[in-house]
């Protein structure tokens, strides 16, 4: 399918489409004209890349997740690798929730001060 229709089926702008072929998180082929042509399991993969997004994982991340991943949801195969690399982005995001709250608490402090 080309780039508009993958768009269309996944009410992903094609802009953004781009920039998942340019992360390596989507394959194309190019036709002898230049144009795009995704095959048909290009619509779960964007599908998969917008949930993994969606729980915050960056396109770097998501490019070693990926290969792990089964189905619109995605289901992930939690082998050793992938639950490594879950556990370091479940730290990371601990640590800018601790960092918020205590930002929060400044600047409430601020708030509560005479």
């Amino acid at each position: 399918m080309l780039i508009g229709e993958l768009s269309a089926r996944t009410d992903v702008p094609s802009r953004l489409l781009r920039y998942y072929e340019e992360q390596g998180l989507l394959d194309a082929k190019r036709d002898s004209n230049g144009y795009r042509r995704y095959a048909d399991d290009a619509v779960v993969r964007v599908r998969q890349i917008r949930a993994l997004l969606h729980a915050g994982l960056s396109t770097n991340v998501i490019r070693d997740v990926l290969p792990c991943a089964n189905g619109d949801r995605p289901a992930l195969d939690l082998c050793p690798r992938l639950a490594g690399i879950l556990r370091r982005e479940l730290a990371d995001l601990d640590g800018r929730i601790d960092t918020l709250r205590q930002t929060r608490g400044t600047l409430a402090g601020f708030l509560d001060a005479p």
